[in-house]
């Protein structure tokens, strides 16, 4: 895998779309009948459709790619259709279905799994619609584009994180034990994070550094499941950890409210990612050591921007935007891409995740926080 800065995506619309994110951590869309949200950004030129994968497991969907994506497509001068699957790969296909009949030109998917993606995409493209993988790639499938984060070295720092964490919490104790809870098996991104984490991590588990307890993935990255599960790992190990790699925020809050049912909130660190307000909080409070930020305004903005290309048939704009590249190693094939860079946040970062908008400090600095927001600068 490789990564090239997105130097053709205009910085000077970055804060206005991020500002389009700030506070919204529900739908700013309506909801249909079925309880699928949907919304629409005319920009009065072609057709393009977005599909979301859910809700559950992760506030940024609805809460940011959602409204980002709606204003930077329209920026494009498209109109867009933005769906949301709520985890139902039935619904997902449904969505597709009626897009691909409304006549888009481009179809810009983010998948409950790689198969009924993979499905999707085909059908898209026996009908002359372009496809481009947003976030997620579609194992095995034949997407024209990818537009996500260097996925690999998310999980890399999320690894470096726990490490950090491991010197600052407990510091020379060898071996530290460590417990992994994973995003879905389902989900390629969540195993390029868990890549990227072992890049990390396995050396110092074969050097006897660190201790692996157990590493387990949670089925449609449910919070709760993950909670369930981890507190069985915990109390199977005599209620011992030192470490825990929790896939994203919502994983590692329901990690937290187990570590402080039996006292070890803020004692152990626990990673994160996406930067979520609760996730940010979780750093602030100590509870949680890190969070990852991508800056989901410019991953919007680099699928909006394929999207116009694509819906012009100009494919030489489309590949001059598409600078990396990731291996599809079921397909056997190489998908051109768009490869944005994640950021590390530990409790003194939290401010440049305020000052880029992607969060108000509104959002974090209530109540017992009020003083450590001072602290820390953030107004």
């Amino acid at each position: 895998m490789r990564s090239k800065s997105l130097a053709l995506i205009a910085a000077s619309t970055g804060l206005a779309l991020a500002m389009t994110a700030c506070g919204a951590n529900t739908s700013t869309g309506g909801t249909d009948t079925s309880g699928t949200n949907t919304s629409s950004a005319s920009g009065g030129g072609e057709k393009v459709g977005v599909i979301l994968p859910e809700t559950k497991s992760s506030a940024r969907w609805e809460g940011f790619d959602k409204p980002l994506l709606e204003a930077a497509l329209k920026a494009e001068g498209l109109d867009a259709d933005i769906q949301n699957a709520q985890g139902d790969v039935q619904k997902f296909s449904t969505l597709a279905d009626g897009m691909i009949n409304a006549g888009v030109k481009v179809l810009i998917i983010a998948t409950p799994n790689s198969e009924v993606g993979a499905s999707v995409a085909k059908k898209a493209q026996s009908q002359g619609i372009a496809v481009i993988d947003y976030d997620r790639l579609n194992l095995g499938g034949t997407s024209d584009y990818y537009v996500s984060f260097d996925n690999e070295k998310v999980g890399e720092l999320q690894g470096q994180g726990l490490v950090d964490g491991l010197a600052a919490l407990a510091p020379g104790k060898k071996p530290a034990e460590v417990i992994e809870i994973e995003g879905a098996p389902t989900d390629n991104n969540a195993t390029l994070f868990y890549n990227g984490q072992q890049k990390v991590l396995k050396p110092k588990y074969d050097s006897g550094d660190l201790k692996l307890v157990q590493s387990q993935p949670i089925p449609d990255w449910d919070n709760q499941q993950g909670g369930v599960t981890f507190e069985q790992i915990l109390t199977g190990n005599g209620q011992k950890v030192d470490g825990v790699v929790a896939a994203n925020d919502g994983l590692a809050g329901a990690i937290i409210t187990v570590l402080k049912k039996y006292g070890l909130n803020g004692k152990v660190p626990v990673t994160g990612q996406d930067a979520t307000p609760e996730g940010l909080q979780a750093v602030m409070r100590g509870d949680q050591f890190m969070t990852v930020f991508k800056p989901i305004a410019e991953e919007a903005q680099a699928a909006a921007k394929l999207a116009g290309a694509l819906a012009k048939g100009d494919t030489a704009a489309a590949d001059a935007l598409a600078t990396g590249s990731v291996e599809d190693s079921k397909a056997g094939r190489t998908v051109k891409s768009v490869l944005l860079e994640a950021q590390t946040i530990t409790k003194d970062k939290v401010k440049t995740v305020v000052d880029a908008g992607f969060v108000k400090a509104g959002e974090i600095c209530g109540g017992d926080l009020a003083a450590v927001c001072t602290e820390l600068g953030i107004k």
